[in-house]
């Protein structure tokens, strides 16, 4: 059907109420009602609904909206009724949420020629009684929301999305759109391919949300960084993103009892439950939404005014797009990222035992993200620049690496070596395995390649390999070199860079920030940011508290560390704890160890601060919760129960390793357990006694990593850690 402008801003006005169409809109919707096929790319508030929600109004027949979850499609279904008056019908959604009754209903409308607009699942399109139901009606075109889902590169890959193309032959062909919020070259080519429109038209946005603030924070202490910010500005509406269902949970009842209503979303959670949070937080009831990526794919909710990130997304993909969830009214949008390369060693560990392919293409996207993560250039920029799009404004005013930018160099002979390097092997590496040459590391790889014997290898042996890593970075923001999607990440050179290494001129590079490792918090034991970059306490407190350490520790004959460790004491020298509570808060200090050996340091504090009249900072007080762990406390109650750790292990479907890790944890934060059963049956008595004397008498901390050089190499890992764990439990707890 062919579709006038003034037809359409006719009903776009009388429909939705807008008098002019954004962006590409109008464009998008004109092609698709002539009966072409398109691909839309736009950014997350960019209007993306509307371009298939109007023509589906306008066109003969039902338009068939593809969609990935039950809640969007309800607030979609809603919405379209809303702007429709007196015709409940004329939006549908089929799902698995729905009874007989209400399947009925949907059946009589799409029959009747009253629904213009039916949202399904792709695992309901894929039931063969809802072919057969739609084979029957006239379909004005298909629309695939949330296409990434199709790709394997994409952030939410969903294998179902794969048959979507063979479904539409089955029930009858007519036009295709796809929409996407966020797609690089490889997504959008994989998005093409899979649903048959290789000869769509593309209709691609900007990317760049101009309102949005991006920063990237030292994990040291995630928890209280984020009960100050939101204490810092009230009734701001915000989400916050978890990689686990736990952590979701923990920090949900975190802020709870620190006053700010929050509430969990995550899979795990009952539909129900998970649809009243949700609207809970739609209808301003709760400030904060803790959740798994789960939530928020097409959430509209305009004035969300913060996005926080506990941890680092496993794509840049997933990043952009939940961001984007933030300043959707054109107004200011705070997005503020946690991170620690802990978390992305987590995430490699969660791709183990998954197919080769999937791995490499999971670990070329945490490289992306580690990169922009530890990056100094205009953050804006990297993110432009990694979905095609070239920003050309020098400074962003709105990230932090602009708003603070470090030093630069010229990077003109580093750039140089890195191009005549890649440009003189006969086979393309990884940006990896180029950096490891230049800062002459040897690894197993370099060493079969025998590209240890090149002359440039350890050429820039003076800078490490994450240096070289941040110069190779910026050479493809600066489209000197190339990076191959295809082929997993396989650098080469472009013209542009080649012409730069005949005729170099200056190039000015910023090296990569240097992240804190940050604390594993999963016991829910709080450690200052100030503690954790070794810094920012009282060092006259310290230094009495270090002394009081050494007395204590002589009077019970143990090593100062096993009373308190260092982070310990640099907790105290800023918190100022003056009850067992506040102790408790510190870094390494549990209910057992607070009660052990807390009172003299307690003492200690509350006299200090009375005759300095030290007023204690109110931001540093922060309640915490107990760990509420079902694996903690199943695991407590298996070995009181004198169960085998592997019976243990096996009833929670984990390995050893992850096992002896949540011992440790509970230990460390201050619970005691009996552990000889289980020593006893597995290690000989003698062993036991070297390696607990070790610790006794000469350790120096409680470090694994120490023990295991200081002591015999008789001795392995496991056996050095089950006698740790028996002594912090007879002796520090």
């Amino acid at each position: 059907m062919e579709t006038d402008s003034a037809m359409l801003h006719a009903k776009l006005k009388e429909f939705f109420g807008f008098d002019s169409f954004k962006a590409d809109q109008e464009r998008i919707i004109r092609h698709l009602t002539s009966g072409k096929n398109a691909f839309v790319l736009m950014p997350t508030g960019g209007g993306k609904s509307m371009c298939y929600q109007l023509p589906a109004l306008v066109m003969e027949g039902t338009a068939i909206v593809i969609s990935p979850l039950i809640a969007l499609m309800k607030n979609q279904v809603d919405a379209i009724r809303g702007f429709v008056s007196g015709n409940d019908g004329i939006a549908h959604f089929l799902n698995s949420s729905l009874n007989k009754a209400q399947i009925t209903e949907v059946r009589n409308d799409l029959m009747s020629g009253a629904t213009k607009l039916l949202y399904v699942a792709p695992e309901s399109l894929t039931k063969a009684e809802n072919v057969a139901m739609l084979k029957e009606i006239k379909i004005s075109f298909y629309a695939v929301d949330e296409a990434h889902c199709i790709s394997e590169w994409g952030h939410d890959f969903r294998p179902e999305y794969r048959r979507i193309r063979s479904i539409i032959e089955e029930i009858g062909t007519a036009p295709v759109i796809a929409l996407t919020a966020t797609a690089t070259p490889k997504v959008q080519s994989d998005i093409m391919k899979n649903l048959g429109i290789s000869d769509a038209t593309v209709f691609k946005s900007s990317f760049n949300r101009p309102n949005l603030y991006y920063e990237i924070r030292d994990k040291s202490d995630p928890k209280r960084d984020i009960i100050k910010y939101i204490r810092q500005n009230p009734g701001k509406s915000g989400i916050i993103y978890c990689l686990s269902r736990k952590k979701v949970e923990e920090l949900a009842e975190l802020l709870n009892i620190n006053g700010i209503k929050a509430a969990p979303y995550h899979a795990g959670l009952d539909a129900k439950t998970r649809a009243e949070n949700q609207d809970r937080f739609l209808m301003e009831d709760v400030d904060v939404i803790v959740a798994t990526i789960a939530f928020g794919m097409g959430i509209d909710k305009p004035d969300v005014r913060f996005v926080i990130h506990y941890d680092i997304p496993k794509s840049i993909e997933g990043y952009y797009q939940e961001t984007g969830r933030a300043g959707r009214d054109g107004r200011e949008g705070q997005c503020i990222t946690f991170y620690s390369y802990k978390d992305i060693q987590k995430l490699e560990k969660f791709m183990q035992g998954k197919p080769v392919a999937e791995q490499e293409i999971g670990r070329q996207l945490l490289v992306e993200t580690v990169a922009y993560a530890e990056s100094n250039s205009c953050r804006r920029k990297l993110l432009l620049n990694y979905f095609g799009e070239t920003y050309e404004v020098e400074n962003c005013g709105a990230c932090d690496n602009c708003l603070h930018p470090k030093k630069q160099f010229d990077g003109r002979e580093e750039m140089s070596m890195v191009i005549e390097l890649i440009s003189s092997l006969p086979e393309r590496f990884k940006m990896e395995h180029i950096a490891n040459i230049l800062a002459g590391e040897v690894n197993s790889i370099i060493k079969s390649y025998r590209h240890d014997k090149l002359e440039l290898f350890g050429a820039g042996k003076e800078h490490s390999a994450k240096f070289w890593n941040a110069v190779i970075h910026q050479g493809l923001v600066l489209k000197l070199l190339y990076k191959d999607i295809e082929s997993y990440g396989l650098l080469s050179v472009t013209e542009q860079g080649q012409e730069f290494y005949e005729k170099p001129y200056t190039l000015m590079l910023t090296e990569d920030r240097e992240f804190v490792e940050g604390e594993d918090d999963d016991d829910d034991v709080a450690a200052t940011a100030a503690a954790a970059k070794g810094g920012g306490g009282d060092a006259q407190l310290l230094a009495m508290l270090k002394d009081l350490r050494k007395d204590v520790a002589k009077k019970k004959g143990l090593q100062p560390w096993v009373i308190f460790g260092d982070p310990s004491l640099e907790d105290m020298s800023i918190m100022y704890p003056m009850t067992y509570d506040e102790l408790k808060n510190c870094q390494g200090v549990g209910e057992g160890k607070a009660r052990k050996f807390g009172k003299e340091f307690i003492e200690l504090i509350a006299k200090y601060v009375e005759e300095n009249e030290i007023e204690r900072p109110d931001d540093f007080v922060m309640k915490s919760i107990m760990n509420k762990s079902v694996n903690k406390v199943f695991i407590i109650q298996s070995v009181d129960r004198k169960l085998p750790f592997e019976d243990i292990a096996d009833a929670k479907g984990m390995d050893m390793e992850t096992l002896m890790d949540e011992i440790e944890a509970i230990v460390s934060s201050g619970t005691k357990l009996n552990l000889d059963y289980y020593i006893e049956q597995t290690l000989d008595d003698d062993v036991v006694e070297e390696i607990y004397d070790y610790f006794h008498d000469e350790a120096e901390s409680d470090s694994l990593a120490a023990a295991m050089e200081d002591l015999s190499s008789d001795y392995d890992e496991m056996e050095v850690r089950l006698v740790r764990l028996k002594f912090l439990c007879e002796v520090a707890n």
